[in-house]
């Protein structure tokens, strides 16, 4: 005798609870955000943390040396150091000549960073495993703008706090899934800007800016996205941007789902 389709239904919704849940709840998101227990101190404003924790990537246009010549300079707001996007070997414009990552490779992740735009026009990004950029762009309000998962998305550009003013992102991201060497499953990322959810669960469908931008940029035009871990990559653009309280946390997603909420 064949079981009622009715049986089924129990199972089915729990299968879309467990899609439709946050991966994690009641995180401490925005200006400030202290790591959460486990997490990894990438900046915290100390010559030591970044020669520990840092390295320069050595892409096809790398023109800088070690130890990395960013620089730790005083936080224009509070008191403390902050890290300057600033490196001689740098010229406007001209990514991936000394752009910072780190040491450790990650999957899946949540992270917390903050930064601060000092000039109009001023250009960094955060490089989600070295290939997935997160905009920074003062001016630009467009999907290759502030806030933006760069070319895939609008721009938040609305709550962006201005010039020489310090910004938050938080992130959720899930590393691209493969079965037998072919992605099966998008990278996804869910983001809070400045405290409030502005991608969630966003798919992000390729590498941006060819090979000076990252891990496989020159993969079929970025999007031969390939099975692999990659670094959190600040990028050096000739812009003064800054950079404070950087943490990361490994995690385990086994299913498409970045979703988080928050506390404060």
């Amino acid at each position: 005798m064949r079981p009622s389709p009715y049986f089924l239904l129990p199972v089915l919704a729990a299968q879309v609870l467990a899609l439709t849940q946050p991966v994690q709840c009641l995180a401490d998101v925005g200006l400030n955000a202290k790591p959460l227990a486990g997490a990894e101190v990438l900046i915290d404003g100390t010559r030591a943390t970044l020669d520990d924790k840092w390295t320069y990537w050595e892409g096809p246009r790398f023109g800088s040396s070690l130890p990395i010549k960013w620089k730790l300079v005083n936080d224009p707001l509070n008191p403390g150091t902050a890290l300057q996007s600033d490196d001689p070997a740098v010229t406007l414009g001209k990514y991936g000549v000394a752009d910072i990552i780190t040491k450790k490779e990650y999957r899946d992740f949540r992270l917390h960073i903050e930064f601060l735009v000092m000039n109009e026009a001023g250009n960094s990004g955060v490089y989600l495993q070295n290939r997935y950029e997160i905009q920074i762009q003062d001016g630009d309000a467009t999907s290759h703008g502030m806030g933006a998962i760069i070319n895939e998305t609008s721009s938040p550009y609305y709550l962006y706090k201005g010039l020489r003013q310090w910004n938050s992102y938080d992130i959720v991201f899930r590393a691209a899934r493969f079965k037998e060497g072919v992605r099966v499953e998008k990278a996804l990322v869910t983001m809070y800007f400045n405290g409030v959810k502005i991608h969630a669960n966003q798919e992000i469908n390729q590498v941006w800016g060819g090979t000076n931008s990252g891990l496989d940029g020159g993969n079929d035009n970025g999007k031969g996205i390939t099975d692999r871990p990659g670094g959190l990559k600040l990028q050096c653009e000739g812009h003064d941007v800054r950079f404070r309280n950087a943490w990361i946390k490994e995690l385990s997603l086994e299913k498409p789902q970045t979703n988080f909420g928050r506390d404060n």
